[in-house]
């Protein structure tokens, strides 16, 4: 976490959380969600009732991409946030709270779409054909771009991935997809 907003935090401890406003989508893009995409919809797939319009606006702004990846983490309960100097600002999942690239020439390495770099303990594979690593910082998904290396560790015995339903990976990895939806029950 930056120090700028360790500093805020202590200097105004009782900013209420925000919810609904920032997504993160299977690629690892970071979407600003104003008002009116969170009214088209959930932050998801079209199969799930995402729409283009609930996606909201691409964020493309370097600095505050670095920024974001800096102060991105998890709360207890498994709600991914970013840490915007006092305010949690709680974000909606598109698949999962991380997004690796891997690396054949590094050694299979992989790196979080926050530009950090994870350690694997498991690997999994959804019903459509989706691959996820569980690692030290956390579960994510591997980026679409990335499937044909990651096709080939799991071809070379380096990754086994054990199969499981999309729908049983937030409780069984520990994290929460929508907070805005969790809030409202």
């Amino acid at each position: 976490m930056d120090d700028i907003v360790s500093q805020a935090i202590a200097k105004w401890p009782n900013v209420p959380d925000c919810y609904g406003w920032l997504g993160l989508d299977a690629r690892g893009n970071w979407y600003l969600r104003d008002d009116q995409a969170q009214a088209a919809g959930p932050f998801a797939t079209p199969a799930e009732g995402g729409t283009p319009a609930s996606k909201g606006s691409l964020l493309t702004h370097a600095k505050l991409i670095d920024f974001i990846a800096r102060n991105y983490e998890s709360d207890a309960s498994g709600q991914w946030f970013f840490q915007n100097g006092p305010q949690r600002v709680y974000v909606e999942l598109e698949a999962a709270p991380l997004v690796w690239r891997v690396d054949p020439e590094r050694g299979w390495a992989v790196t979080a779409h926050t530009g950090q770099i994870g350690r694997i303990q498991h690997c999994v594979l959804d019903e459509l054909g989706r691959l996820y690593l569980d690692t030290d910082l956390g579960f994510g998904l591997v980026h679409s771009q990335d499937i044909v290396h990651a096709a080939e560790a799991v071809e070379q015995g380096l990754w086994v991935p054990a199969e499981v339903l999309a729908a049983d990976l937030p409780a069984r990895f520990g994290y929460v997809r929508s907070p805005k939806a969790r809030q409202k029950k």
